[in-house]
């Protein structure tokens, strides 16, 4: 499965087949824990990752961003840079395909220009898509924020239906179930949504 990824040095794709290995995660398994030493750094094959940042004191987590084919978790990149722990949950988003990169790989690729250059592009991508986050926690209502985030979910599902409970989007928007109930009813009223039993289509 290398041939999907995004480089063309044989080297580099050999050093990849000699040193890393692939693992199959569930949908909803976790693949990287909050506070756990990086050992490996997750470059994803097929399926998806949904990136979290939990909170320590009640474990209440918050949607960052998803990580898509061919794209790896730069937060996870970081700690092994920084020889740190990792500051984010990582969550299989569907049924999902990872190549385990071993954490020392990282910087010792750095020799491979393909691989610094897909590493630079990693970090300027997460950090636009982080402004995007913290743009809308701070200067949008939660109904733009609930909006967005459906929209992201449906995107990496390839699908307007969501299997999902509103107690789920609560946990990773950070706030009360009772708000998103609300929330989504309105946006069923306005035509946006379509409501089921823990079921939400997005009407585009």
């Amino acid at each position: 499965m290398l041939d999907t990824l995004p480089f063309k040095d044989k080297v580099l794709l050999s050093e990849m087949e000699r040193n890393c290995r692939t693992r199959h995660f569930s949908s909803g398994e976790t693949i990287i824990e909050a506070g756990a030493t990086i050992v490996f750094v997750p470059l994803v094959l097929s399926g998806s990752i949904r990136v979290l940042r939990e909170n320590k004191n009640d474990g209440r987590e918050v949607f960052l961003y998803h990580i898509m084919p061919s794209q790896t978790c730069a937060m996870a990149l970081n700690c092994c840079q920084s020889a740190g722990k990792s500051s984010i949950k990582a969550v299989a988003d569907g049924d999902t395909e990872v190549l385990m990169i071993p954490a020392n790989m990282v910087e010792e690729w750095y020799n491979y220009s393909e691989w610094k250059a897909f590493i630079h592009a990693t970090y300027a991508t997460r950090y636009a898509e982080l402004l995007q986050v913290i743009d809308l926690i701070a200067f949008s209502n939660m109904d733009k924020q609930l909006l967005n985030y459906l929209q992201k979910r449906v995107e990496v599902a390839h699908t307007p239906t969501l299997r999902i409970t509103h107690q789920q989007i609560a946990d990773e928007l950070h706030t009360q179930r009772e708000a998103i109930s609300r929330l989504l009813r309105q946006m069923e009223q306005k035509g946006l949504v379509r409501l089921g039993r823990n079921e939400i289509e997005l009407i585009t």
